[in-house]
C-alpha cells in the first residue's frame, strides 16, 4: 500500500484533525515506516512457530461472593426526577395500552 498525500488528507477527515503541510509530511513518513515494519514481519517464516494466544498467562482473581445490604428504596429514589409508587418514573418507550 502506498501512502499518498490524498490518503493523509482522507485520514485527517476521518480523525477530524487539521494538519499543516509539515505535519502531513511527517505523518506520511511515519506511516510509511510503520508499513515497512509490517512488511518485514510478513517475510518471517512462522510455519513451525507455536501459536501464542497470550504472551503472559492470565489468572482469575476471584473474590468471595458475600451478600451485603443494598440501598433502601428511599435512598435509591432520592435523586430521581420523577417517581411513582416506589419506582423510577420514566417516559413510555413502547406505544400501546
Amino acid at each position: 500500500m502506498k501512502i499518498t498525500p490524498e490518503l493523509i488528507r482522507h485520514l485527517e477527515d476521518l480523525a477530524r484533525v487539521a494538519l499543516d503541510d509539515e505535519e502531513r509530511a511527517a505523518m506520511q513518513e511515519d506511516l510509511e515506516k510503520i508499513l515497512g515494519y509490517f512488511e518485514k514481519l510478513g517475510e518471517l517464516d512462522l510455519k513451525d512457530a507455536p501459536e501464542l494466544v497470550r504472551p503472559v498467562p492470565i489468572e482469575n482473581r476471584m473474590r468471595e461472593d458475600e451478600p451485603a445490604t443494598g440501598l433502601s428504596v428511599e435512598e435509591a429514589l432520592k435523586n430521581a426526577p420523577e417517581r411513582e409508587d416506589g419506582y423510577f418514573k420514566v417516559p413510555r418507550a413502547i406505544e400501546g395500552e
